[in-house]
Formats: structure tokens, C-alpha cells, sequence
């Protein structure tokens, strides 16, 4: 479908969205965005929404700058996906046991394990860089450097809101394993940290939004933040893969006589920054709810929690600096999402799928999303389709 592109401040911005299906909010947000001296383009993704300081689905290149409120909190929040051998017909008419299985394993919502896992003992889980992380644990801003153990008992952990487990398959009855997941409590509070000191710094004082604060290429307060960033992005990989190793752990043990196997596991990031070079010029590119569609590049691209997802594969078009959206994208707020609908509500929108029905998951209703289909098919020339999943059991904390 392509682009369309809108007049900013200082550069164009390019939208794969519907411009006027963009609200004031997140239209306002964009414009502020390209008024920062050090932006070298926006591209906008079709699931853009309001966020804080910068819109989600939004891809911000800078050059020698980076802007802490423009990853968001959740550092390094992402997904992992992988195909089994596994087919619908392997699956059992009741869901109810799997899904609380997967629950028992995996702590959701504010829970965490009761030690640090040993990730030795999970399949084909290396821990050499899982020890190289925590060597690196002594660098992180002494503000949230006691949080260590909590942080160990966290990873391997799925956490609250938009993040879940599911179990899907896909067109063709090959069942797969998906979960959604970040950086934990540990990146939230780095995140909040480094935000607040960029916004006290000299230069952020006379910006057009505060949350738009940077930190500036060769000063302390950059290094300190990007050892920082870039360690919480690894420690969300981490989280994820530990989880996934858990869920087949468990899907091992349900379908033993299946003997399940699994292929090669897909992960991507959807907050965090990336070192990328463009038309010559080395940037830090920040991707707020989006993920990177290098050619060939595999990525994934999920829906509600009662509707489809994809498996994509990157197209390389460096016009999105070689990005596509990270999911269907929200299109009321959670609050709103709460006044409108009820469990009741939820529970028709998820018929079908084994998952939470009650009010305390009312604001992840599907309709609170866009529909991912449209999503879908306005980034046609950024990913192509390798896979399309229907979820059968979500977990969600």
C-alpha cells in the first residue's frame, strides 16, 4: 500500500497508518517528535496510538541522541514464537488442564519464581550469556542495583497488561507456542530512572514536551544510559527465552506420547534501540511498538487476545528504516476499554479460546484493538506473510 507522507517541523513524517484515522493526541506527538534537532526521520506504523512522549508504533531515527521516553518503560519488550511438531489433531477438546499447566510453570502478573531458575536444567538453553548478563549487573545505575534478586526471581516471568502466552496454529494445523514479554519490573524502573535524569538535564529545558528529554552522544549521562538500555534489552531476550523453554518443558509433558519437537525459535524486539546505519549516516534508531523487517528477517506480529497473528518475514524497505508494526495496536484506552465492555462482553469476543474471561482482563478485549487484518494489510511493502496462528489457549496475568 505504501506511505503517505505528512509535513513535520524539520523533516517529513512517513505514515503507513491512515492519516485520519490518527487521533489529535498521538498526531500532536508526532509533530513534536520531529521538532528534536538530532531526528533524522519518523516513519509511522498502521497500529500508531497515543503513548508517553512518543507515539506507540512510531520509529524514531536519530543521529549522536536518544530519547529514554521514546523506548517506553518496558526495554526491550518483544516476542518469541516457535512451530512444533505438534497439530491441531494432537490437541485435546478440553484446553482447561494445558493452560493451567503453562500457569503453574510460568508466574504471571506480579508473581515471580520462588528462586532464580536454573536455566542449565532447561533444553538446549545456553547460560554462558545468561552469566556474561549478570556480570554485567554491577554497572547498572546504583539507584535500582539492589533490585538484583527480585530481578533473578523475575526472569522467566510474563508479567501483567497487553503481555501473554498462547498456544495457536496456524492454517495449516501445526500447533505453535508465542508469548509476549519484556524487561519486568528491573527495565521498568531503569527506564523511569534514566527518564528522569534526561529531564533535568540543561538542554531538554526548552523542548516542546519534557518526556521528549535526550541524552546527547560522548557524555556521561549517554553512556550511562546506554549500557543500561542495552542491558535491560538483553535481559527481556533472556526473560523470554527462559519462559519458552518452560512452556516446552511443559508441552513435553502433556504430549509426551507425541514425542513433540520443536523448530528454530523466532524472537524480536518491539521497544528498544538499535545502532543502524542509513544514507550514510550512523543512528540510533528507537523503535516504539515496532519491530525491525530487515530483508529476509524473521518477525512476528500479533494480535488481541481473540484474534489472529502473524509470522512475517522482513521486506528491507528503508523508507520504515526496515521496520513494520508490532501488532494490531490499541484503539481505546485500557480505562475506556473498562467503562465500555464487560465480562460477559469478553467472554463472546473469545469464544473458542481457552483464556481469563473475567473483568480483571476486560481492557485486553479485542475491541479495544484495532482490527489486525487492516493492520495487516496496509504494510504489505514491509513484511511478507509466512504464517497466520488462531490462539486456543492464552495465558494471561
Amino acid at each position: 500500500m505504501g506511505y503517505t507522507e505528512l509535513p513535520g517541523a524539520r523533516i517529513p513524517i512517513r505514515v503507513w497508518a491512515d492519516p485520519g484515522g490518527i487521533d489529535e493526541g498521538a498526531a500532536r506527538q508526532l509533530q513534536n517528535v520531529t521538532t528534536l534537532p538530532w531526528v533524522r526521520g519518523l516513519a509511522v506504523m498502521p497500529d500508531v496510538h497515543y503513548g508517553k512522549g512518543a507515539t506507540v508504533g512510531s520509529v524514531i531515527a536519530m543521529e549522536g541522541a536518544v530519547a529514554p521516553a521514546a523506548v517506553g518503560v518496558d526495554i526491550g519488550c518483544g516476542m518469541t514464537a516457535v512451530r512444533t511438531s505438534l497439530t491441531e489433531n494432537d490437541l485435546p477438546s478440553d484446553l482447561s488442564r494445558l493452560r493451567s499447566r503453562i500457569e503453574q510453570a510460568v508466574p504471571v502478573g506480579r508473581a515471580m519464581h520462588g528462586s532464580a531458575v536454573d536455566a542449565g536444567r532447561l533444553h538446549g538453553l545456553p547460560t554462558a550469556a545468561l552469566d556474561d548478563l549478570w556480570s554485567r549487573f554491577g554497572g547498572v545505575a546504583r539507584a535500582v542495583s539492589f533490585r538484583r534478586e527480585r530481578a533473578e526471581k523475575q526472569l522467566g516471568t510474563l508479567g501483567g497488561g497487553n503481555h501473554f502466552i498462547e498456544v495457536c496454529t496456524d492454517t495449516g494445523g501445526a500447533v505453535w507456542l508465542m508469548l509476549h514479554s519484556g524487561s519486568r519490573n528491573i527495565g521498568k524502573e531503569l527506564a523511569e530512572y534514566h527518564i528522569g535524569q534526561a529531564r533535568g538535564l540543561p538542554h531538554n529545558q526548552d523542548l516542546i514536551d519534557r518526556d521528549l528529554a535526550v541524552f546527547v552522544a560522548d557524555t556521561p549521562q549517554m553512556a550511562a544510559y546506554r549500557h543500561d538500555l542495552f542491558w535491560a534489552q538483553e535481559y527481556a531476550r533472556h526473560n523470554r527465552a527462559i519462559m519458552m523453554a518452560l512452556l516446552q518443558d511443559v508441552v513435553r509433558k502433556e504430549f509426551r506420547k507425541a514425542g513433540p519437537r520443536f523448530g528454530e525459535v523466532i524472537s524480536c524486539h518491539h521497544n528498544y534501540v538499535a545502532e543502524e546505519r542509513y544514507e550514510g549516516m550512523d543512528l540510533l534508531v528507537t523503535r516504539k511498538g515496532a519491530i525491525r523487517a530487515g530483508s529476509g528477517e524473521y518477525g512476528i506480529i500479533p494480535g488481541s487476545m481473540g484474534a489472529g497473528s502473524y509470522i512475517v518475514r522482513g521486506l528491507g524497505n528503508t523508507a520504515s528504516f526496515q521496520s513494520a508494526s508490532h501488532g494490531a495496536g490499541r484503539r481505546m484506552s485500557r480505562s475506556a476499554a473498562k467503562r465500555r465492555f464487560t465480562a460477559d462482553d469478553l467472554a463472546a469476543q473469545t469464544r473458542g479460546v481457552e483464556c481469563r474471561k473475567d473483568a480483571g482482563v476486560v481492557d485486553e478485549i479485542p475491541a479495544a484493538y484495532k482490527p489486525i487484518e487492516q493492520v495487516m494489510a496496509r504494510q504489505r511493502d514491509l513484511v511478507s506473510v509466512e504464517a497466520e496462528l488462531k490462539q486456543v489457549v492464552c495465558v494471561k496475568g
